[in-house]
Formats: C-alpha cells, structure tokens, sequence
C-alpha cells in the first residue's frame, strides 16, 4: 500500500490480502477486493473520492489549487492575527472616552455650563436636580429591542443601580468578559456582577464553549429570579401557617446563570441537545449585543438614535426577504391563474349541460 495520506494504490490490495483469501474463487476474491476499495475510500474522506474521479490533467491542476488555498489560508489567519491586535490597539484608545462618560454619567464630574443654568432662582432654595444621567444605562438596554425582552419590571429597581459596563478581551481561555458595576443596592451584595464567554476557534469561525457568570448574593428575599407563592393551608388543617415555596421566573438577571453544557453528551438525548443549543446561541445574542451594541454607542441607545440605525439594517434584510417571498408568491398565482382557467373552462362545460348549475364556492369567477 502507498504511505502517501491522499492518494491510495488500489492495485495493491489484491497483493495485500490475508493468504485465507487466496483459497477464494477469483470472482469472490474480486468481491473482497471491490469491498475494501469502497471501504478505504470512504474513509480517506470525500475530498479523496473526488481526486480519484479525476482525470490526470485535471487533478494536477486541482493539487496547484490547493497550494494556493493554502497560501490564502495563510495570509487569513496574519489577518486575523491583526485585526485582533487592531481592535485590542483601538480598545485601549476608547478607555478614555469611556471614563469620561462614567464621570458624567455617575456625576463625578460636571459639564460647563451647568452649574450656572441650574442655580436657585430664590435664595434658600435646594437645588433638586440629580447628579449625573439617572438611570442612564437601564434606559439604554430597555431601548434594546434583544434586551428590552429580558428586563422586567421588578428588574428595573435593581438595573437602576448599574453605574457602567466594561468588558474586556481574555486569552487564556480564549474569549471575553462583561462586568456590570453597581452601587449600593438593596437587592444584593455584590459590587460587580461578571460574565465570561470562553470561546473556540473553528476554521477561525468563534464558536462558544461555554460561558460563566457571577455567582448573585441576594438578600433575603430580594431575589429576582425567583418569587415567593404562598398557598393557604386547607380548612381543618393541623398547621395554620401558610404553605411557601420559592419558583424561578423570567428576570435579566438570569442571565448571570447561563446554561450548562454537561460534561457527558451522552446524558442528553436529541432534543434537549437541540434546546440547550437554542438557549446557548440566546445567551451569546445577549452578550454580544451589550458587548458591541450598548457599551460603545451607550449614549445613542439612550437618546433613542441607534434604534433607527438597526430599523434600517432590519428593513435591508425584511427587503431581501421580500423580494424572495414575492417571487414566489407570483409563481403561485401563475399557477393559480392556470388552475382559474381550468376551472372557468370546467364552469363554461356544466353550464352548457346544466344552464341552472352555479360556480361552486371556492371558485374563482
């Protein structure tokens, strides 16, 4: 047999073959021989079954493709290697423009003019106006078509509290990491609340692995995710206390406890495999869309402006759709017209053998 991993002399199974096969008639041995060919070949991989089809000239040419397939894959992967390094250059430039909007969001610092404009009109007068942009980054998630879906509203008290959202490039594992910064609050301990995505690469295509997030320290009963049901104990009962149990209903803050891929895939049969799936890509949406949505265009997003932005790349792709289904919704009223005129002929024929006989209801006239 040929070493060579994409190319397979077949002639040399009939040499190659267990001396039991020799005792075959020449016609079962050829059998054998054709088995181990369709075997082998399927398992070189389909690539290799389309080289075999080849004729000399051909797959020559198709080797010299490769090399500069190669030479592309090459270049690809510099590129990605740099763009990298673009967006981690480009990254570091933005910190200051993102620290200057934490000050004036959080009122830190203030902005000319202000202080001016906003004095008492009567002296000893307080001055009413809250510092900074209240409920600034509550305002431009729920503006958010993907996440005005996971806020609710017994999220908002505690989304009031989010003073700022970084995130960050990881290497090790490969990925990224949100973290959502909070002020004292009355729902949980916690100063900082982090989601981490650890992706792979396929075919320098990310794919998520799995992702992590903070462990939330509620207060007692101030849990989001969950809720308290009381249930009245029955007439007669012993135990005059009311029954409790706790219940885990929808809340943005679900979203610090992503779903787990279990270690064994064999555990899950096919359709929870296809549901956790389901709910992984939701997840990374999530992520992604704070990640490079709302965390660089925070402001546009609170003003309402990048909603008209993601209308119009929504009409693009509706448009595009459009075009599709109107094609062919023409091909069906082509038919339908051609069935109309089968069924007109029809009518014309009954009428003629039946003057009193009307066109049934679901014909068109």
């Amino acid at each position: 047999m040929s070493s060579n991993k994409d190319t397979f002399d077949m002639s040399d199974l009939g040499s190659s073959l267990p001396a039991a096969a020799a005792a075959l008639s020449a016609e079962d041995r050829a059998g054998l021989v054709n088995a181990l060919k369709n075997k082998l070949q399927s398992l070189a991989g389909q690539h290799t079954d389309i080289l075999e089809t080849l004729p000399p000239s051909v797959r020559k040419r198709v080797e010299v493709l490769r090399e500069i397939q190669g030479q592309h894959d090459e270049l690809e992967e510099k590129y990605f290697e740099e763009k990298a390094a673009l967006e981690a250059k480009y990254q570091k430039l933005y910190e200051p423009l993102y620290t200057k909007r934490y000050d004036i969001v959080n009122g830190v610092t203030e902005v000319e003019g202000v202080k001016n404009e906003d004095a008492p009109d009567q002296e000893g007068d307080k001055a009413t106006e809250e510092k900074g942009v209240p409920d600034f980054w509550l305002t431009a998630m729920k503006t958010n078509e993907v996440l005005s879906e996971e806020i609710t509203e017994r999220d908002e008290g505690a989304l009031k509290y989010l003073k700022d959202i970084k995130w960050c490039r990881i290497d090790k594992p490969k990925g990224f990491k949100l973290e959502f910064f909070f002020d004292p609050n009355p729902y949980f301990k916690n100063s900082v609340l982090s989601k981490i995505y650890h992706m792979i690469d396929e075919d320098n295509e990310p794919i998520l692995e799995k992702a992590i997030g903070t462990e939330i320290e509620w207060y007692p009963g101030k849990s989001l995710t969950q809720k308290l049901l009381k249930k009245k104990p029955r007439k007669g009962s012993k135990n005059a206390k009311p029954m409790t149990k706790t219940e885990d209903c929808p809340s943005f803050f679900n979203f610090f406890s992503p779903p787990q891929v279990p270690d064994d895939d064999d555990d899950i049969d096919d359709d929870t495999a296809e549901e956790l799936q389901s709910q992984m890509e939701q997840d990374y949406d999530i992520g992604s869309t704070i990640r490079d949505k709302i965390i660089p265009h925070a402001v546009s997003w609170f003003t309402g402006e990048a909603v008209q932005g993601d209308e119009f790349e929504d009409l693009e792709d509706d448009d595009d759709d459009d075009v599709d289904e109107n094609d062919d919704d023409d091909d069906e009223e082509e038919e339908e017209d051609g069935e109309d005129d089968d069924d007109d002929d029809d009518d014309d024929e009954e009428e003629e053998d039946k003057g009193r006989k009307k066109p049934s209801a679901g014909s068109k006239v």
